[in-house]
């Protein structure tokens, strides 16, 4: 090594500019330090075998630490070829169920008068701890998938107003073959965290074991040591691509550093090659970021023969799990009390769907996607309809029904229709047309609730004349009894009013436009 160390942002510089196949020449010009010295460092970098990419993640007293050890004496013809056999060792220890051992064997066959296996797994070591100095962790193929946006956003230009919007970068990597993956989206939302994540794996061509998360907040909704509680829609997307949800651990950035380098190689290989560029759509941003991702997945590793897509098709393509024919479709959730009518009603839509008479009065969760209604009861499915998003009707499943089972309660339609007859022979007879125009009589008793109310609210004489005026222009529903009694319609005769206008949600009626 140089007699004068030289400082670490100095060696920095030489390091990164050897990595863009700068000539030495050059490189004592721009840095001031002799060619004689920087042979001699990149002497050093070259027999460690390592990457720019890893040795810019040190700090740097490991770095100088790393540079600066003593001198080693010349390897000896049995050293050369073990440590030439290393760097296959090292990418067969990715293939699952291999192990040092059976490398050793193989390793003893092509050299019968080699090292003996104590010696070699403390040869490996050595060399792993030289050629990766931050940390060596074997990642088997097809095992993980780790993913994060990176911390510079990119920008595109809305042609109509001329506003810069930044738009986020999401990145990905395979943890055996480091094939990476790189996307623009227009959020960190956790729709848009699924969507590229979804892609990366129909990029890849499969799934891996595990996804790897680095405590998204759209992923990771409370972090723990411990137990982190992952986002259920997060968790529903890894679970239909068969993969566990595996976050990084808190203050441990040995966990995230695969995707770490990827994200500073996403700045040295695609951002520089992007600047001085605009774009107007974030599809047309992905199609350059695409393009140049094309040639960081093919270049060689600095210091090795293959490229992350090489390694990619050798070790793990095989390896991965085949993804499902259907796509991930993202779903939310509400929490709802069943009616007595045995149906419950999804807000957005303002339809209702049946669920089994047993569940009337309990609290269940309806999970809810674009085309499919899901509802449990304490994790158990108790119903799946198809969405309908048409307002106020309803989607029956027969056997739902209350009365295919002949279940009676004291809720039923003789009940409401006794209700109607204990007020007047009038307002029972409504509240039984209003039953028998429905397809299953339970669609039918909020209605019969709400007529019989009026009797509190505007008294049981007014209620009367109202019912018999609606049945007389023959409308049985609540809304029409609403409009009798709020018009005062039941105290006038019927011949001396206009024909009703039938009540309607659609029907805006005079009061809109005041």
């Amino acid at each position: 090594m140089a007699n004068n160390n030289i400082d670490m942002s100095k060696l920095r510089q030489i390091l990164k500019m050897y990595f863009y196949k700068t000539g030495t020449r050059k490189i004592s010009e721009r840095t001031g330090v002799s060619r004689t010295t920087i042979i001699k460092y990149l002497e050093r970098y070259r027999f460690m075998q390592t990457t720019w990419d890893e040795l810019s993640l040190l700090s740097d007293q490991n770095l100088n630490a790393l540079f600066h050890q003593e001198p080693t004496v010349e390897p000896t013809i049995q050293e050369k070829e073990l440590y030439a056999f290393f760097p296959y060792a090292e990418k067969q220890l990715k293939h699952t169920g291999m192990t040092l051992q059976k490398l050793w064997m193989e390793y003893a066959k092509q050299h019968p008068d080699g090292y003996q296996s104590t010696a070699f797994y403390k040869h490996y070591s050595r060399w792993i701890d030289r050629s990766h100095p931050s940390m060596h962790m074997t990642h088997k193929a097809g095992d993980k998938m780790f993913v994060d946006f990176v911390g510079k956003k990119l920008a595109i230009v809305d042609t109509s107003t001329g506003e810069i919007k930044n738009v986020e970068v999401f990145v990905a990597i395979l943890g055996a073959s480091q094939l990476t993956y790189v996307e623009a989206v227009e959020s960190q939302s956790i729709e848009d965290l699924i969507l590229c994540c979804e892609n990366a794996l129909h990029f890849f061509g499969g799934a891996p074991c595990a996804i790897v998360p680095d405590n998204l907040k759209s992923a990771i909704t409370k972090s723990s040591k411990y137990e982190p509680k992952i986002n259920e829609n997060f968790e529903a997307f890894a679970d239909h691509y068969g993969m566990a949800v595996v976050p990084a651990r808190v203050y441990k950035p040995k966990d995230k550093s695969l995707v770490e380098g990827a994200v500073k190689i996403t700045y040295n290989r695609i951002y520089t090659n992007l600047r001085e560029q605009e774009f107007t759509s974030v599809s047309l941003l992905n199609e350059a970021i695409w393009l140049h991702l094309q040639n960081l997945n093919q270049i060689n590793f600095v210091g090795r023969k293959y490229s992350r897509q090489q390694q990619f098709d050798e070790m793990e393509k095989q390896v991965l799990q085949a993804l499902p024919l259907m796509r991930f479709e993202m779903r939310k959730q509400v929490m709802v009390t069943v009616m007595i009518s045995s149906y419950v009603r999804l807000h957005c839509d303002k339809h209702y769907y049946s669920v089994p008479y047993q569940y009337i009065g309990k609290k269940v969760k309806l999970f809810y996607s674009q085309a499919r209604i899901e509802i449990y009861h304490k994790y158990e499915q108790i119903a799946v309809h198809d969405r309908i998003k048409s307002p106020h009707t309803f989607t029956t499943e027969k056997t739902h029904m209350a009365s295919t089972h002949q279940f009676m309660t004291d809720r039923n339609p003789a009940f409401y229709i006794d209700a109607g007859n204990k007020i007047d022979e009038a307002v029972g007879l409504y509240i039984e047309q209003v039953i028998e125009r429905k397809a299953y009589p339970e669609q039918g008793y909020r209605s019969c609730q709400g007529i019989l109310s009026f009797a509190k609210r505007f008294g049981a004489e007014r209620l009367i004349c109202a019912c018999r005026r609606a049945h007389e222009v023959g409308y049985f529903n609540f809304k029409i009894i609403e409009s009798i009694l709020l018009r005062n319609l039941d105290q006038q005769e019927l011949e001396e009013q206009p024909p009703l206008m039938p009540a309607h949600e659609n029907i805006r009626g005079k009061d809109y436009y005041k």
